[in-house]
C-alpha cells in the first residue's frame, strides 16, 4: 500500500510573518502548467479575476461568474505544491452580505483546496472580513485601484494623487487589517501613500502599482511576459514571449501549407 507524501505550502502564518522582513513574492496564475513553472519562485499565487480580461477577453472583470473562478483555482491548486493560493472573490459574491460571503467564499476553498480568499474593499468590507476571518477563512484584503469598483472610479485611475485623499486610504487599510486580514493588496495609489500605508499598518502589504518599500510585490504573469500588447505604467515586461510565440505559429503554419511538417521524425514507420 503507497503511502502519500503531504504537500507543505507555505502558510497564512508564514505570509503574515514576513511583515517588515525578506519581500514576499507573488504573481498571478490561472492553469496548472504556468502555475507549476511560477511555483517554484513565488511565495503565495494569486488566481485573479483578472483571468477574466486576460484569458476570456471580458472588457472588466465585472462579469468573472464564481464557477469560473473555482475551475481554474481548482487548475492552479492541482499544478502546485509550495506557494500558498488565493482565489479571487468575484464581483456580486460578497457584497451583499457577511452571510452570503461566508457561503461564497467556504465554496471556493472547499471545491478548489486554496488557501485564502481575497476581497476588493476597505472600511465598507471590514464587517465582511471579520465575519469571514472569525469562521476560519483566511482574507487578503485589496484597497487603492479596485478593478471592480472602475465602473464607479471612471475608470483604472491612480489613486491618492490629491494628497487631500491619503486619509480615506489610511482609513481603509487601518480597518481591513483591524478586521484580520493577513495581507492587504495596494494597487495603483501613488508611491509615497504606498509607502506611507505599509509603515503604518501591522499587516504585510502587498503592492503592484505601488511602492517598492512595500512587503511585496504581484504583477500579472501574462503582462510581465509580453503577452499582452499593451500593459500599465507600472508593469515591467520581463520576457517578449508575444512576438516569439507568433512567430512559432508563423513557422508552423508555413511548413504545413508547404508540406515539410510532419517530416520523418515525426511520423510513423
Amino acid at each position: 500500500m503507497s503511502k502519500q507524501v503531504p504537500i507543505r505550502r507555505t502558510t497564512v502564518p508564514q505570509i503574515a510573518a514576513r511583515k517588515g522582513g525578506e519581500p514576499i513574492v507573488s504573481l498571478t496564475s490561472y492553469h496548472a502548467h504556468t502555475a507549476a513553472i511560477v511555483d517554484k519562485y513565488a511565495d503565495f499565487i494569486l488566481v485573479g479575476d483578472s483571468l477574466g480580461m486576460v484569458m476570456h477577453g471580458m472588457e472588466s472583470t465585472v462579469g468573472v461568474p464564481l464557477d469560473l473562478m473555482i475551475m481554474h483555482g481548482k487548475a492552479v491548486v492541482r499544478g502546485t505544491q509550495k506557494a500558498l493560493v488565493v482565489v479571487d472573490m468575484p464581483f456580486g459574491t460578497y457584497e451583499e452580505s457577511p452571510a452570503v460571503a461566508f457561503r461564497n467564499a467556504a465554496k471556493i476553498m472547499k471545491e478548489t483546496g486554496c488557501g485564502a480568499v481575497k476581497l476588493e474593499g476597505g472600511k465598507r468590507m471590514a464587517e465582511t472580513i471579520r465575519f469571514l476571518t472569525e469562521r476560519g477563512i483566511p482574507v487578503m484584503a485589496h484597497i487603492g485601484l479596485t478593478p471592480q469598483s472602475s465602473h464607479v472610479m471612471g475608470g483604472f485611475k491612480t489613486q491618492g494623487r490629491d494628497e487631500d485623499s491619503w486619509a480615506i486610504h489610511e482609513e481603509d487599510a487601518q480597518a481591513v487589517s483591524d478586521a484580520g486580514a493577513f495581507a492587504i493588496v495596494l494597487e495603483g495609489m501613488v508611491e509615497p501613500l504606498a509607502a506611507k500605508i505599509t509603515k503604518q499598518i501591522p499587516i504585510p502589504t502587498i503592492g503592484i502599482g505601488a511602492s517598492a518599500d512595500c512587503d511585496g510585490q504581484i504583477l500579472v504573469l501574462e503582462d510581465m511576459l509580453g503577452l499582452n500588447e499593451w500593459t500599465p505604467k507600472f508593469v515591467k515586461v520581463y520576457g517578449d514571449l508575444g512576438p516569439a510565440i507568433e512567430l512559432a505559429v508563423d513557422q508552423y503554419a508555413k511548413e504545413v501549407k508547404d508540406r515539410s511538417f510532419p517530416g520523418e521524425d515525426e511520423v510513423y514507420r
